[in-house]
């Protein structure tokens, strides 16, 4: 019974230290970039865009397809650096313990 108690006591640790992790995850900011700085989306670490800019250089010419390109490759870059930061968030919530494939962890 004694190991019980010090387990839920753990369970609801890691609980709180999840919270504390969701409201952090909510206010970083992760800017991806593309073409050489001409699109850049800002993510926060839930993947919920903050920002779009685009440089009105590119707007120049008639072709909205590389446009639209760069806005994706810059929004790829931002979630692959939210990726990152979520992953070493996890990483020191659990002690560096590797999780199972699929255990994505918030969410």
């Amino acid at each position: 019974m004694k190991n019980l108690g010090k387990m839920m006591k753990q369970a609801q640790e890691m609980q709180s230290k999840m919270g504390q992790m969701q409201e952090e995850l909510q206010k970083s900011e992760h800017t991806g970039t593309s073409g050489g700085g001409l699109v850049n989306v800002t993510l926060n670490g839930k993947f919920e865009m903050r920002s779009l800019k685009i440089d009105p250089s590119i707007f120049s010419g008639d072709d909205a397809e590389v446009v639209e390109d760069l806005i994706v490759a810059a929004f790829n870059d931002a979630k692959r650096k939210v990726d990152e930061f979520n992953k070493a968030e996890m990483s020191k919530l659990t002690g560096g313990l590797d999780l199972p494939e699929g255990m994505n962890l918030p969410f």
